[in-house]
């Protein structure tokens, strides 16, 4: 089967080290190993894929549009012609694109040609556009999202809320399809070497993700287990605060933060942590599938994460990790000072973790379960 994987998102590099690239390249090596063709639409091309996707063809798409909002939004917009055109020449068997604000054509062009096409949506982009960014040409966006969700024959959402937000732009057939992980990067645990209790972090820093509640929660496990330390594997717009937080609380010298590493390098740096943070703030849609959780538990260890969405259904709570209230940094801290003082505890949810990320969460299994979803389906009726 020959595969078009379309990704025109300007901000998303298809080699390189943020998250949303990870996912990616993890799809990317699923389909592939299924015995797809690939061939992948994108104006980030740069970087060198890893060696597992040397085979991976790479048709590059118009470089992404800088300048003010509005005309970027135009130029992305007209990108849609450039999509069209390469799938002309391309003539794939099956159309799966990563969902883009402003990108409608592959959805439509597939529909055109009356040929399988996947839309994989991660977020609801409007919304995080407009609360995060600047939603340029907002009319304009909504419907070029309607007509990619209205065209695709199979959308496949990260969450229900994703999921939600799919049928209400108009998706006929939306499924939940939750992020997963690649056993082969996650080895087994060996038995855990002599060192300080060591709290860890992966993920870009940005506000959402919770890091201030964190720091503060570990100043607090500090007083009780003077030689914890805190790994933050990452690197955005909150390093500075961060650093300065941990300044303040006198626990800079204990915690280190390593910057973006390449994907490669990711599993190293988990086995230097004995749990894994993911401390989101409260939120009434909480709409995130975090890769970091499943890479936690395919690690061994146990995770920390907020009672918000639907985390709870993914961290089983004193079985592979614990649940704790957001933004409650003496709740957090509470939960890391008795990891930190029973390992063997902390060892156990962590197995267990594991032994559940891998038999429920692998990316082969997303790729089947779209593939399977999409052959049950059918053509879409005239």
């Amino acid at each position: 089967m020959r595969i078009a994987y379309v990704c025109s998102d300007p901000g998303i590099p298809v080699w390189g080290a943020k998250g949303a690239s990870i996912h990616v390249q993890e799809m990317l090596r699923a389909l592939s190993r299924r015995g797809a063709k690939l061939t992948v639409l994108t104006p980030r091309d740069e970087g060198t894929p890893p060696a597992d996707l040397s085979c991976v063809q790479v048709q590059a798409l118009p470089p992404a549009p800088k300048g003010d909002p509005e005309t970027r939004a135009q130029l992305l917009l007209k990108a849609n012609e450039a999509v069209t055109d390469a799938l002309n020449a391309l003539s794939p068997d099956l159309v799966y694109e990563r969902h883009a604000l402003y990108a409608h054509g592959a959805m439509e062009w597939a529909a055109r040609q009356g040929l399988p096409s996947v839309l994989e949506v991660n977020a609801p982009l409007l919304a995080e556009e407009a609360a995060h960014r600047h939603l340029a040409l907002p009319s304009e966006a909504e419907a070029s999202v309607r007509r990619a969700m209205q065209s695709a024959r199979l959308v496949c959402a990260v969450s229900p809320p994703v999921a939600e937000h799919a049928r209400q732009m108009g998706a006929t057939d939306a499924i939940v399809v939750p992020n997963a992980v690649d056993p082969e990067r996650f080895p087994s645990r060996g038995p855990r070497p002599a060192r300080p209790f060591t709290v860890g972090f992966l993920g870009s820093l940005k506000p959402w993700h919770g890091l201030p509640t964190l720091i503060e929660a570990f100043a607090s496990l500090r007083a009780q287990v003077p030689e914890a330390r805190l790994l933050i594997v990452g690197d955005g717009p909150e390093r500075s605060a961060i650093e300065t937080r941990l300044a303040e609380l006198g626990c800079l010298d204990a915690s280190e933060i390593t910057g973006l590493i390449p994907a490669a390098e990711v599993p190293a740096a988990l086995s230097r942590m004995d749990v894994g943070a993911a401390p989101y703030g409260a939120s009434e849609r909480f709409y995130f599938s975090p890769l970091k959780i499943y890479e936690y538990m395919a690690a061994s260890l146990p995770v920390v994460t907020s009672r918000t969405g639907h985390l709870a259904e993914l961290v089983a709570h004193g079985r592979t990790g614990l649940i704790v209230p957001p933004e409650d940094a003496a709740a957090l801290a509470d939960a890391l000072v008795g990891l930190a003082t029973d390992l063997a505890r902390a060892q156990g949810l962590g197995a267990a973790a594991r032994a559940r990320v891998l038999s429920n969460h692998t990316w082969e299994k997303v790729a089947a379960r779209v593939l399977s979803h999409l052959q049950a389906s059918g053509p879409r009726a005239a």
